[in-house]
């Protein structure tokens, strides 16, 4: 059947109308684009608060207004609409789910005004996640270094979007015991609550912990780093009980199935000290070097806590170039708190534990019975003692040699561990780690060597003295 050129024009704009209104995920009057749209990511979860807002065209009486979600892991029941302009003028009669287009939802708008207003959709998705990344440059002297940090944010939601504000949650938020509080129950009952009520608890105590005040987004958006850009990004910190929000200056157009990768802050200068550290359980059976620094003032950071993330650390070689020396991935670092990063062995710093001697001495004995007999014939007596070993003292001297070929003078951290009942004798500033654990320091000179000795006196078996027969106790028999 032929159509004439208004019925095909006709078709073009309805079907142009459902495209815009799908990629839109809102349908009225008119299809409104994003006005702002701004993203607080919380890793922990697996969640992310997205909050948008749009002008729409609303007229007196009833609007209808859509929201659709197809293809995408927003959480539908997580979906909240407010009036940011006119709320004493716009009401929601209603939310009705069709039963014919299951991932969508219409809001049925009560309005007074007729005109345009400014409305804030909010909701729950999964599938967007961020990393943050270091780079550490040392420089010649190995006395201080520069730190980069980046923040790599991953859009795996099956949603666009342009020009988001971004904010990055570090830390941990206490769902359980504020789940707990807000149901009045037990923590250790929330596991037997309705899924849909332990999701509506869930959503509520994240909208009050993430949905925090904010720079209004319209100064926020600024321009990024690289050509047509102005200044680096920073970072705005909010500083909120058991955790961090990062926001990232400026806005970012994160697609669907891509990463995005964001500078956040930078220090130049960072002051660290090198030490060599023998710790079995940390590090295994080697002697590691180590840079050590810490998250205050001091260090040109301490602003914020550190989120985890991976280190790479690379060294000015004198020649304008880098050397690479470790990547390390490091955990959540408080303000205040250390950062140690493990470089690895030295080739330049031998460590060797001789030994030199053992020996055994005090061992003493558990006589429990005796007997003497006296022998007619040629007037000897013999005494027939039966007892056991119960106990004795090892003894073992060692040499903990070190050898440092290094053009500079190097602190070596040594912690041993010894089971049992032991003493460990030595000249050395001996202190104990923990009551197994002997602890000791020592600064080994640029091209010297050290013998460092000292004895492990080790009690070995039990000695009960109320269990022991003594000689005189024993039965002596004619």
């Amino acid at each position: 059947m032929h159509k004439t050129l208004p019925q095909v024009a006709a078709m073009l704009l309805i079907a142009g109308w459902a495209v815009v209104a799908e990629a839109k995920n809102i349908d009225l009057s008119t299809v409104p684009d994003r006005d702002t749209v701004q993203l607080t990511i919380y890793n922990s979860e697996d969640i992310t608060l997205v909050r948008e807002t749009r002008k729409v065209s609303f007229k007196p009486g009833a609007n209808p207004l859509q929201f659709s979600w197809a293809n995408t892991l927003i959480d539908p029941t997580s979906v909240e609409l407010k009036f940011l302009t006119d709320p004493d003028k716009l009401v929601v009669l209603d939310t009705t789910f069709p039963h014919d287009k299951p991932q969508m939802l219409y809001w049925n708008v009560q309005s007074d005004i007729d005109g345009e207003a400014t409305i804030e959709i909010t909701y729950f998705t999964s599938g967007i996640s961020w990393a943050a990344d270091y780079l550490c440059i040392s420089d010649a002297d190995e006395t201080e270094m520069s730190i980069k940090s980046f923040v790599r944010v991953t859009n795996n939601s099956g949603e666009e979007y342009e020009d988001a504000q971004v904010r990055l949650v570090v830390g941990q938020i206490n769902l359980v015991e504020k789940i707990a509080q807000l149901a009045q129950v037990p923590m250790q009952q929330i596991a037997n609550l309705e899924r849909s009520s332990r999701e509506r608890l869930k959503h509520r105590v994240l909208y009050e912990a993430l949905d925090a005040p904010d720079s209004p987004m319209d100064d926020a958006a600024g321009a990024g780093e690289g050509p047509g850009g102005g200044r680096p990004k920073q970072i705005i910190k909010e500083g909120l009980s058991e955790y961090f929000i990062y926001t990232i200056e400026g806005t970012e157009t994160i697609p669907n199935g891509w990463s995005k990768r964001m500078r956040s802050f930078a220090a130049e200068e960072v002051p660290f000290k090198i030490q060599y550290r023998y710790r079995v359980p940390e590090y295994g059976d080697r002697l590691v070097r180590m840079y050590l620094l810490k998250n205050d003032e001091d260090s040109d950071l301490g602003t914020t806590p550190l989120p985890d993330g991976t280190v790479r650390v690379f060294r000015q070689n004198g020649r304008d170039g880098l050397s690479f020396l470790v990547a390390q991935h490091i955990k959540y670092v408080p303000i205040g708190d250390k950062i140690e990063l493990n470089l690895g062995v030295d080739p330049e710093v031998i460590f060797e534990l001789v030994k030199l001697r053992c020996w055994r001495d005090n061992i003493w004995m558990h006589v429990y019975g005796a007997s003497v007999f006296r022998r007619v014939d040629d007037g000897r007596v013999e005494i027939d003692v039966r007892s056991t070993v119960e106990g004795w003292d090892d003894h073992t001297v060692y040499a903990q040699r070190i050898r440092n070929y290094t053009d500079k003078p190097i602190d070596v951290e040594v912690r041993r561990a010894y089971g049992g009942h032991i003493v460990f004798r030595s000249a050395l500033d001996v202190t104990n780690h923990d009551y197994q654990t002997a602890q000791y320091t020592v600064t080994v000179a640029r091209g010297e060597k050290a013998a460092l000795l000292y004895e492990i006196l080790q009690h070995q078996g039990r000695n009960h003295k109320q269990d022991n027969v003594t000689l005189e106790e024993a039965t002596i028999k004619p």
